[in-house]
């Protein structure tokens, strides 16, 4: 259990969702609101997110759709009494669990959802510099294949359910070739920091038991302008207003 000298209390949405998060280690940025923003819910719907961490995608979306049935699976026991701190303090009821997602308590395993989301690990095994702490290390580089997660979340979903993941752009191969085996009617969406420059990020949207062609939606551009020219963020006016006023993420021009 970690003690509020060990947290931050976060300010997500404008101020519409608060999140404890722990002063060091891994701490929810902006790609968690994107993959949340990128879900279409609806009340009454439920979602299960893997990996969920404090609870950033997840309560995100439900801070946009109200009355969903949420569940999380957390690996890491600290974070996971976190999200549940956090479910509470911005009054949602969410059933977080403590688990591994290669191994779901039976509960989890006997249900199916209308959707699943996932923010998994960037960094391949063995690939750049581990982050020191441990958390960090978790969050950041992939122990669980790629593979293992999209599996798990097409076992999870309902026919013609939908899996969302959020994943950097050069590990787009990995997570088509892994969706094509459980998923189809597939959507990518392209996350570019600015004109010009290459994607970063993409969130992959497929459907269980779809049997449409991919599509590649329009490019997203985080930044305005080639370069970053004055203090304050320069945000584009969708990426803001997903960011501070819990909008949905365009999906089109």
């Amino acid at each position: 259990m970690t003690s509020d000298t060990d947290t931050t209390c976060d300010a997500f949405l404008g101020g519409r969702l608060t999140l404890r998060q722990p002063r060091r280690g891994y701490r929810a940025g902006v790609d968690p609101i994107l993959l949340a923003a990128s879900v279409d819910a609806r009340p009454g719907q439920s979602v299960l997110e893997l990996g969920c961490g404090v609870g950033a995608a997840l309560f995100a979306l439900a801070t946009r759709v109200p009355s969903l049935d949420l569940t999380g699976v957390e690996l890491q026991p600290a974070y996971a009494d976190l999200a549940r701190t956090n479910a509470a303090a911005n009054k949602f009821s969410a059933k977080i669990l403590t688990a591994d997602l290669t191994d779901l308590p039976p509960d989890i395993r006997q249900r199916r959802f209308d959707h699943v989301i996932a923010n998994p690990p960037y960094y391949r095994p063995q690939t750049g510099t581990s982050p020191a702490a441990t958390d960090r290390a978790i969050a950041h580089r992939e122990a669980t294949p790629l593979a293992e997660w999209v599996a798990t979340g097409a076992r999870r979903l309902k026919p013609r359910g939908t899996l969302s993941v959020i994943q950097r752009a050069d590990r787009l191969t990995d997570l088509l070739g892994a969706m094509d085996t459980h998923l189809g009617s597939i959507t990518m969406t392209a996350l570019h920091p600015r004109p010009g420059r290459a994607a970063s990020l993409v969130i992959v949207k497929a459907i269980k038991g779809g049997r449409g062609a991919l599509t590649l939606a329009p490019p997203l551009f985080m930044h305005r302008g080639d370069t970053h020219l004055s203090d304050g963020d320069d945000y584009t006016d969708a990426i803001r207003a997903v960011l501070r006023d819990a909008a949905a993420l365009p999906t089109g021009p």
